[in-house]
């Protein structure tokens, strides 16, 4: 079955109509790919940088309102709050090499819950056709988190990084895909 047969026309329209754009976008997210992974650290310390700078300036948002509504009577933990979200992103934005440990056991964790679900809705799944395909995700997804805290620290010189290369690659490969489809 090909991309035509089971999406509606006005969808196949779309794409055909900004064939080069979804093209121009999978070459720019290959090219970010590749360069995640040829320099994962980089990568990493790139991603922990915006998450931290996130966390600031949600730290600071939340402070200004706890300020600005002083008169409100949990305006205390709303400045708590606010001074936690600070506090998380002065660590994370400002020093380069701290948090990468716990941002890599958060992604193993979060890669053994996922693949646990998946083998979850793979049993459930069993007679019908295609649990297969599920299963071996699932199986990837708790191997994956495995490797990655069981390798702590040195996975977190690398991973994050590198997962988010691997991950831009696909898309970009995807989109790719996608505009030559039609």
């Amino acid at each position: 079955m090909s991309l035509n047969d089971q999406t509606p026309d006005i969808v196949i329209a779309s794409i055909k109509a900004n064939r080069t754009r979804f093209t121009r976008l999978g070459y720019v997210l290959i090219f970010i790919g590749v360069l995640a992974i040829l320099f994962p650290l980089v990568a990493s310390i790139a991603a922990k940088l915006m998450v931290g700078w996130f966390f600031l300036l949600i730290g600071a948002t939340v402070l200004y309102h706890a300020f600005e509504t002083r008169d409100w009577q949990s305006t205390v933990w709303n400045a708590l709050i606010g001074l936690l979200n600070l506090s998380v992103g002065v660590y994370l934005a400002l020093f380069p090499m701290t948090g990468l440990v716990g941002l890599t056991l958060l992604a193993g964790m979060m890669f053994l819950a996922q693949g646990v679900f998946e083998g979850t809705i793979a049993l459930q799944h069993r007679p019908r056709q295609g649990w297969v395909w599920l299963a071996l995700s699932g199986l990837a997804s708790v191997i994956l988190g495995v490797m990655l805290i069981a390798g702590l620290p040195g996975t977190a010189l690398w991973a994050l990084g590198m997962l988010l290369g691997l991950n831009a690659l696909t898309s970009g490969m995807s989109f790719i895909a996608l505009a030559r489809s039609v």
